[in-house]
């Protein structure tokens, strides 16, 4: 129900501190649903992008970002979502995130023609592609060679409302840009953050990743 056991702890005991209850229970009440409504719903349906905050068993964050055709966020029920996987990098940050802690949130932002924002926050799970499919009818097809792996699967907790308030209204580039599934170093960015040679210097001093 709207606005039943909304917030974290620490939410509650800032809004004490800095006198914001009322407030705070009027969003709760009046824009926080347990699933997601039929306009929500809608509106994932059209989104070609998503932001994703994940962290591990130790609270260290990660966020992501997630791209495809319109609809590759995949609304199962009014309570579930999934959206797909594809080769990357091989370091799968937000899969091992949820591996150790299955929380998950999900931003969608629509830059172009409402100018505004819904919250998704839930728990996660990994399914393979194949196996999701056997279970869920309707899942995007493979574009342009770009083939699912495997998909995270979110049941949803809680779904809420991103104010239009510093939203930009963005205008889509004229023709298409993405190189879907590719390897090309180049497409992908390549050493855009010149990383690469300053990694091998630290390497040299024998400085390693956490």
């Amino acid at each position: 129900m709207p606005g039943t056991h909304c917030g974290s702890d620490g939410e509650h005991e800032l809004q004490d501190r800095y006198g914001t209850q009322e407030r705070a229970g009027r969003f709760y009440d009046d824009q926080v649903l347990d699933h997601l409504n039929p306009t929500m719903i809608e509106f994932i349906g059209r989104m070609d992008m998503a932001f994703i905050a994940t962290a591990d068993k130790h609270g260290e964050c990660d966020s992501s970002f997630r791209a495809g055709l319109p609809g590759f966020l995949h609304v199962i029920d009014e309570r579930t979502i999934a959206y797909p996987e594809y080769r990357g990098n091989g370091v799968l940050a937000s899969l091992g995130n949820i591996l150790e802690n299955p929380h998950v949130g999900i931003m969608l932002l629509d830059f172009v023609r409402d100018l505004i924002g819904l919250h998704i926050n839930g728990a996660a799970r990994i399914v393979e592609d194949d196996a999701l499919r056997r279970s869920v009818t309707g899942l995007p097809e493979n574009h342009k060679g770009r083939a699912a792996e495997r998909w995270v699967v979110v049941d949803v907790e809680e779904a809420y409302i991103h104010c239009r308030k510093h939203i930009p209204h963005l205008v889509p580039a004229d023709r298409e840009q993405r190189e879907w599934g590719t390897d090309n170093v180049r497409a992908k960015g390549g050493d855009y953050f010149g990383a690469k040679a300053e990694s091998r210097a630290l390497a040299g001093d024998g400085l390693v990743c956490r």
